[in-house]
């Protein structure tokens, strides 16, 4: 299991990934008004499912599928190996295919764009936050819980036992991640922060860097 912003990639992706579509409809910017209102509820509640939500729709709300469908196809095929990813992400992730691996990315990111990085890298599943549509046109709401922390913990449940209680090595790069991490048979911190290196080491999950 991998996690994919902060650890497969050099950063985050879902910025990136609105802004140039924002770039190519400038006009969608307009929806940014309520962003503040969007800010501190955030800033109350700490729900960043919920802010994730409300800036998807504020940019995207109504857009037709075939639209977003093609932006999502230009923004992953710009991500470049030594770029967008780092090197020895890609290189621990080849070393577990070569060695008959089950692979399985797990993003809270959203599902407008994360499968597509999924196919790109050749996972068996993406398991990611997935947004609503009315029809062909994008609601922006979330369809399933913001899949951090706790979410991914289900998630870790739910593929044992797709995959019969095979033995889970988990990769993440965030004190979120924990939560999962510490309930797979193996699991490794990647370029953590400081606080999320002192939780690793209290719960003994080994830490490293990937450059």
């Amino acid at each position: 299991m991998f996690d994919l912003d902060g650890t497969l990639t050099w950063r985050d992706t879902l910025l990136p990934y609105l802004l140039g579509f924002v770039r190519r409809r400038p006009h969608r910017a307009l929806g940014l008004w309520r962003l503040p209102h969007a800010l501190f509820r955030y800033w109350r509640d700490r729900d960043r499912g919920a802010l994730k939500s409300q800036v998807i729709t504020m940019l995207m709300r109504g857009e037709k599928r075939a639209v977003l469908d093609a932006w999502a196809q230009t923004f992953v095929a710009g991500l470049k190996p030594g770029q967008r990813f780092r090197p020895v992400a890609l290189a621990v992730l080849e070393t577990h295919r070569a060695s008959g691996d089950h692979l399985v990315l797990l993003s809270a990111s959203p599902d407008l764009y994360v499968p597509l990085i999924g196919q790109l890298l050749g996972f068996e599943r993406t398991l990611c936050t997935e947004i609503q549509w009315q029809a062909d046109r994008l609601d922006g709401r979330l369809k399933t819980a913001n899949r951090r922390g706790e979410e991914k913990l289900n998630c870790l449940n739910w593929l044992r036992e797709q995959y019969g209680g095979l033995r889970v090595i988990a990769y993440g790069n965030s004190a979120s991640d924990l939560d999962h991490m510490r309930h797979a048979d193996r699991a490794l911190l990647v370029n953590g922060d400081s606080a999320a290196r002192r939780l690793a080491d209290k719960a003994g999950i080994g830490v490293s860097y990937w450059n």
